[in-house]
């Protein structure tokens, strides 16, 4: 069964890696996998702007880093450290305007096959809803410790009869068994939460971190919050950053996560134990300035590359 297709325009793959779309030959460590679609509310939102993510994503690529062989003063040298590291873009799971579910099962059967194959999957969205399939499809990688960085709590049991949009992705993971602790950092003002939802996650146990406690203490004690020795995905949704630097998002909202706070999650994360996956969600190209929200989002990406190569991921696989 056919589950990605090839992007049709600008870059053909993000960060200039090799095109892979048969993922039952997949060699890699580093698979990037756009999710373009998630489960809408309404009709209007099937194609909403963000499906335009992983399009917007490649097309910034030159910007995001100017080639992989050039010094990055983030990560300490050349992206990945002058080794052989095999990263392949898989291109975007299908969707099908007959089955407006069916590409959730694609995505989960997309992530087994990327973890079947030993890599590393980078997951490019789409709306908060496709960590979802991510995450069922992880369930051989737990315990997992699921890390957000949102400005949402994400914790709705439904919205229009609908249970696995972009305002319940915490709230489905929290109902699988090989997800545990949960830390949502960068939670502020106001969203799709309700006070019934702030207790179910406060009943769960999950770590409500807001912005305010995060730039009052720093990350270094959030991080310190977070048990050593595990195994961690992160979820990125883009109006979790301060809109400063992601200005194109459907929901911007003062006050947020900074680059820097974020870039030290992620190399504290790696140190910690061991990063099994990250996606970067919700960005709205339209209303993008100068491809500022994809750059962001891609500079966090790529300190998760550098960061993971440099902790010798690829020297012998988990």
């Amino acid at each position: 069964m056919t589950l990605t297709s090839a992007p049709k325009t600008g870059h053909q793959t993000f960060l200039y890696s090799k095109l892979a779309t048969d993922l039952d030959a997949l060699e890699a460590d580093i698979a990037f996998l756009g999710i373009p679609y998630g489960d809408a509310y309404t009709f209007a939102e099937i194609v909403n702007d963000q499906t335009n993510m992983p399009a917007a994503m490649r097309r910034a690529t030159d910007r995001i880093t100017r080639s992989v062989e050039r010094y990055d003063f983030d990560i300490g040298g050349p992206l990945y450290d002058n080794r052989p590291i095999r990263t392949v873009d898989c291109g975007d799971v299908i969707g099908d305007p007959r089955d407006l579910t069916g590409h959730y099962k694609k995505a989960e059967a997309a992530i087994r096959k990327i973890r079947a194959a030993g890599a590393l999957p980078i997951v490019i969205g789409g709306d908060h809803g496709i960590p979802i399939p991510v995450l069922r499809g992880l369930d051989g990688d737990g315990p997992i410790t699921l890390i957000q960085i949102d400005q949402h709590l994400d914790w709705r049991n439904e919205v229009n009869g609908v249970t696995e949009g972009y305002s319940s992705p915490i709230r489905r993971a929290s109902e699988m068994k090989h997800v545990h602790d949960i830390f949502q950092i960068g939670l502020r003002a106001t969203g799709s939460a309700r006070t019934e939802e702030v207790e179910a996650a406060r009943s769960y146990g999950a770590h409500l971190i807001s912005a305010y406690e995060l730039h009052d203490s720093g990350m270094e004690s959030v991080l310190a919050r977070i048990p050593d020795g595990g195994r961690y995905y992160l979820t990125v949704d883009l109006d979790g950053m301060d809109p400063a630097i992601a200005p194109g998002v459907a929901g911007p909202c003062p006050g947020g996560v900074t680059f820097a706070q974020a870039r030290k999650l992620i190399h504290g994360l790696v140190k910690k134990g061991r990063v099994v996956g990250m996606d970067v969600v919700e960005i709205t190209p339209r209303t993008d300035f100068n491809q500022i929200t994809c750059i962001t989002a891609g500079r966090l990406i790529v300190n998760m590359i550098g960061a993971v190569v440099r902790a010798g991921y690829f020297n012998k696989k988990a």
